[in-house]
Formats: structure tokens, C-alpha cells, sequence
């Protein structure tokens, strides 16, 4: 016996050490979803923002040389579409655009699903109790993980008036806005309690649209915590299990920017 398990123990020692596998091999068992809304004439805007998304074209067509060249030019504010929001947005002295760490741009995420309740309430505010009620069900919100909020108003975009819950513009609409967001109590617990890198929604808004004080924006910008607003497809994500990269417009000193941001789940 003790001749057998010296052999064993032999044959286990002459093996060849088991290679991790790569992020390309990693990543090739499983599929990427587009979480992001394309910018384009439809983007949406808040209501008082002067000017949308403009492309306008410098060439497009046949050069005189022969060859087809195209190339355009686009104007469009920080916040709008799927978008990040700097810390710095609400933040004295916080990350702005170019200063958010590379590693804080991607992670594991998990989705909190309260679209049953907020399809029902245009006003609804995610509450503390949404995010143990998940935990309860998944376990503790993991730490260094994208906590990404589900509503179902994506289904919405573009439509402002579903989305934004009017469709009027300028500053007086401002006042009309009706959409789910972030009790700010819950932004506090998150601080307090969990450390995620971000947190996303899809809404105009990590804040619900009646809010005056943007309170659930200072909470967690003010703690360095990144906002994705506007996220899109969030129904094709499961409630653990996905991994996002998500890699905004490196704006120098900017308070945020268009986002683009991919979910990859396993096949």
C-alpha cells in the first residue's frame, strides 16, 4: 500500500502545471450584449439642454483620387444618451473623466430587478429594502462589482415622452419629469455598507425625475463611485453572473460623457 500511494504520489509530481486559461479563451465562452443606446438625432437630452447630438458630415463619397473617404464631425453634451457621470459632476475635488483609475471601469455586475414595481410608479424610488430583498436571494451585493438597476423604462427610450414621462422642452419641463431612481437612503446604505464600483440604471437619472437636491448623486460621487445613466438591454443581463467594461469619452477635466458599455454573459 504504502508502494502505491509512493507511486501516486510520484505520478502527481511529474504532471505538467495547469496553465490558467486566457481572457481570450475566457471570454470566448460566452456573449457580449451591447448595453448601450446609440447616439444619433434621437438621443435623448435633459429638456433643458440648448442643443442634442449634431453629426455633420465633412466628406462622404468618391475622392478625386479614386478611393471612398468619409468623415464626419459631432457635437453633443457630457449627459445625454448612455452616459457616465464623473464623480466630479456633483463632487468638489472628486475623479473627473480623465482621472477615473483604468481598473475601475470594469468589474462583475449583478442586476436588481424592480421593473414590476416601477412600471407601476413612475415616481418609484429603489429602495434599501429592494437590495437586501436581492441579497436575501443571491447573496451580499459583491465587492468591487457594477450594482446595475433594472426598471424597465429602457423599453421606453427614445421616446420622451414614455421615458422621461414628458415630452415638453426647455426649463419649465424640468418640473414635469416623472421616471424611477435611486432612494437616496439607499444610496447611504451602499456607502456605508458595500463597496461597489458603480452604479447604473436605466433611466435619465440615477436620482428619480421629481428630485430637487440630486441627493443619491452627491452620495455616491461623493465617495468616488461611478453613475451610468441611460444603460440599455438590461433584461438580457441575469441577476449575477455577467462582467461589464464599461469605457466613457476621456474628456480632460470632464464632469461626464457618452458611454460605451458591454455586458458579457456566460453561454
Amino acid at each position: 500500500m504504502k508502494k502505491l500511494c509512493f507511486l501516486l504520489l510520484c505520478a502527481a509530481c511529474t504532471q505538467a502545471p495547469v496553465e490558467p486559461p486566457t481572457p481570450a479563451q475566457v471570454f470566448a465562452e460566452g456573449i457580449w450584449i451591447d448595453l448601450t443606446h446609440p447616439f444619433s438625432d434621437s438621443t435623448l437630452y435633459w429638456p433643458n439642454n440648448k442643443i442634442g447630438f449634431h453629426l455633420d458630415t465633412l466628406f462622404n463619397g468618391t475622392t478625386p483620387g479614386g478611393f471612398f473617404y468619409s468623415s464626419y464631425q459631432f457635437c453633443a453634451p457630457e449627459h445625454g444618451g448612455t452616459h457616465l457621470d464623473a464623480p466630479i459632476h456633483f463632487a468638489a475635488g472628486r475623479w473627473s473623466c480623465d482621472e477615473i483609475p483604468p481598473e475601475r471601469l470594469s468589474g462583475n455586475a449583478v442586476v436588481v430587478d424592480v421593473s414590476k414595481k416601477a412600471l407601476q410608479n413612475r415616481d418609484y424610488l429603489v429602495s434599501t429594502e429592494d437590495l437586501t430583498t436581492w441579497e436575501t436571494e443571491n447573496g451580499p451585493l459583491p465587492e468591487g462589482s457594477f450594482l446595475l438597476l433594472r426598471t424597465g423604462y429602457g423599453k421606453f427610450y427614445p421616446d420622451r415622452l414614455e421615458y422621461f414621462g414628458t415630452a415638453r422642452m426647455g426649463e419649465e419641463a424640468v418640473a414635469e419629469l416623472h421616471f424611477p431612481g435611486l432612494d437616496p437612503q439607499a444610496a447611504e446604505w451602499l456607502v456605508k455598507n458595500r463597496k461597489v464600483k458603480a452604479v447604473g440604471l436605466d433611466t435619465p437619472s440615477i436620482d428619480y425625475g421629481q428630485s430637487k437636491d440630486f441627493k443619491s448623486h452627491q452620495v455616491l460621487l461623493g465617495e468616488n463611485i461611478l453613475v451610468f445613466e441611460n444603460v440599455a438591454h438590461l433584461d438580457q443581463l441575469p441577476s449575477t453572473g455577467a462582467y461589464v467594461m464599461a469605457f466613457p469619452m476621456k474628456i480632460a477635466g470632464g464632469s461626464g460623457g457618452p458611454l460605451r458599455i458591454l455586458g458579457w454573459v456566460k453561454k
